[in-house]
């Protein structure tokens, strides 16, 4: 496992988070900022500047762009490419694409059926629902803004600067 230190032209340090698992051949580039209770696959390869929010679950030989930005309780697939920032709960199939949410993940660690199912119809609306994206993301704000999983993804979508959304792949 490899850690890369901050630069002086970045942050100045990079943070990992507590209790963390870092799998064989697992690399953290500099600047980079891990949560707590990520596990991070084999030979996972994080860019620089790279964000993993916290109890993030990455599977082996999967790649995160620098500047990149996964958001919390996100699975991304052995294999992944990550080039877009991943919405928390989100799923990234090995190809790169977002694929749902992380169900599995949402049931072990205790969220209600009735949480996981506003944040089912949240997805469906936000990535597969009529009319341009800015319209269903105002809608989902006034509708569901005040359901604490869903501003999550509202406040994570809101500070995007470098990258962009890790999208389906028809959506």
């Amino acid at each position: 496992v490899t850690f890369h230190t901050g630069t002086g032209t970045g942050r100045h340090e990079t943070i990992v988070g507590d209790k963390g698992f870092f799998m064989a051949g697992s690399h953290v580039g500099h600047d980079g900022i891990i949560g707590n209770g990520v596990i991070v696959g084999n030979n996972v390869a994080l860019g620089g500047f790279a964000e993993v929010a916290d109890f993030v679950n990455m599977g082996g030989t999967s790649a995160v762009h620098q500047f990149t930005r996964i958001g919390k309780y996100a699975f991304i697939g052995g294999g992944a490419p990550v080039v877009g920032d991943v919405i928390p709960f989100g799923m990234v199939d090995n190809h790169g694409h977002l694929h749902g949410l992380n169900l599995v993940g949402l049931k072990r660690r205790g969220f209600s059926r009735e949480t996981i199912n506003v944040l089912r119809g949240v997805y469906r609306e936000l990535f597969h629902g009529d009319g341009i994206f800015d319209e269903r993301f105002a809608n989902v704000t006034a509708t569901y803004g005040a359901v604490p999983e869903v501003r999550m993804i509202i406040d994570f979508i809101q500070g995007g600067q470098k990258r962009a959304l890790c999208l389906p792949r028809h959506g």
